[in-house]
């Protein structure tokens, strides 16, 4: 529960601190307009709900929104009062109603992966191509680092993150059953001196 307690911590800090979502939003636009209109969309490690659940909901979509974190769910519930919302560890989703085998046309993973190990990531993508329905597509970021479960200062607090190069990344999550339809990458520079610069990486990924 440490990486739960840290974001509890962060708070509205992590929105403050990373303002300028241009790739997310566009990886959300994308997934908005390419799944059926009014279909279920799961937002794995929803944070606050900003930007993404309010964006895909926004676009008429049913979004379910899973955290970790109680304090970055409660704020997501406020900011997106029209999305459900269930605490739950990304890297053990639990089984059942609202997570049931096949009931997502779409899945959104923005930066929520690399607060896993490793070790936990490919179960978590395979996790996700069985929540998906045939074709269902996934966008996912990562920030391009290659580490593992390495401790780093973060807005305060201490967490704990993992990462790949690209080319690993794009292997992973073709092992995981995804087919990579597009790639992006974006240099990005937080609001914050706090957080170092980074170089996050965007697939747009169809269910194989």
């Amino acid at each position: 529960m440490e990486q739960a307690e840290a974001f509890d911590a962060i708070g509205d800090r992590y929105d403050e601190a990373f303002p300028h979502k241009e790739g997310q939003v566009a990886a959300a636009e994308w997934l908005a307009g390419a799944v059926p209109p009014g279909s279920r969309v799961l937002d794995l490690g929803c944070g606050t709900g900003l930007p993404t659940a309010r964006q895909l909901v926004d676009a008429g979509l049913q979004v379910v929104g899973v955290d970790l974190s109680g304090g970055m769910l409660a704020r997501a519930a406020a900011h997106v009062p029209e999305a459900q919302f269930l605490q739950a560890d990304i890297a053990d989703l639990p089984a059942g109603e609202p997570l049931l085998p096949g009931s997502f046309s779409g899945v959104a993973a923005f930066f929520s992966l690399l607060m896993l190990r490793r070790s936990e990531i490919p179960d978590t993508l395979r996790a996700v191509h069985g929540l998906l329905e045939p074709g269902g597509l996934l966008a996912l970021s990562m920030v391009e680092a290659d580490v593992d479960d390495v401790p780093i200062p973060f807005l305060g607090n201490t967490i704990r993150v993992s990462g790949y190069l690209r080319d690993e990344l794009r292997q992973v999550v073709t092992d995981a059953g995804f087919e990579v339809i597009e790639e992006d990458a974006y240099a990005y520079a937080p609001a914050t001196s706090d957080v170092p610069p980074e170089l996050q990486v965007f697939l747009r990924c169809r269910r194989g």
